[in-house]
């Protein structure tokens, strides 16, 4: 595991699209596993002012988001469809197509999980997946007590993560359940990278450097990866 200590959120946030951007440059048709949440919201703007400054890079690019809520509709203000077009989509040239979240509507919610597994296999798998890391140690939704062999599944949250996701809804309603990738998924990504930025993560991130594997911290599933850098200010 690769640690480097940023001097604050923008130098971080450079430093991980820059990563994101060497990605694609270095492979046109990457496939990228991307993050939502506060921590990565500067990565994404500083990746859309360097492609429409310098060049259009997301034409070939492939991407799978780690997961959305069920119940809610992809126009939902709170979905994590509209986080990324709000964010991401909307100002490169991704072809939709290319652009995955699972369907927190889906009339089958377990069928749809099945579904993402094996459109991310039919992808070639990720290149490069990109983390946040929730107080409690969560990466993605993946919450404490989780099995490292986890895939695609709808899980139920905990108070805490919807606590620290309610200023993203309007009414503050933020759905129980969410569809999300598992940690066995995102462990077979080539390449992996955590962004933990301010003091509520304090605590999660030197649990993490302590090198202490437990399905009761998710996180530390990362340490079982070859390529692994975590990026903190």
């Amino acid at each position: 595991m690769h640690w480097q200590t940023l001097p604050d959120y923008d130098a971080l946030s450079n430093r991980a699209s820059d990563i994101l951007l060497g990605a694609i440059r270095d492979q046109p048709r990457t496939v990228l596993g991307l993050p939502t949440g506060r921590t990565p919201i500067r990565m994404y703007e500083r990746a859309v002012a360097a492609c429409g400054r310098a060049y259009h890079c997301f034409r070939d690019v492939v991407t799978f988001n780690l997961d959305e809520y069920v119940g809610i509709e992809r126009t939902h203000p709170g979905s994590y469809f509209t986080f990324m077009k709000r964010h991401l989509f909307d100002f490169v040239d991704i072809d939709p197509a290319n652009a995955h979240i699972p369907n927190g509507a889906a009339a089958d919610v377990e069928a749809e999980c099945a579904r993402y597994e094996r459109e991310i296999a039919a992808a070639g798998g990720l290149d490069l997946t990109l983390l946040g890391l929730g107080s409690n140690g969560h990466i993605a939704f993946n919450e404490p007590g989780t099995p490292f062999d986890s895939r695609t599944r709808s899980v139920t949250l905990t108070e805490s993560t919807r606590a620290a996701n309610a200023s993203l809804f309007p009414d503050r309603n933020v759905p129980t359940r969410a569809i999300t990738m598992g940690i066995a998924t995102i462990l077979e990504s080539k390449s992996i990278v955590l962004l933990a930025s301010g003091e509520r993560k304090r605590g999660a991130i030197e649990r993490l450097r302590s090198g202490e594997i437990s399905e009761e911290f998710p996180a530390s599933a990362l340490w079982k990866h070859p390529d692994v850098t975590v990026l903190t200010a």
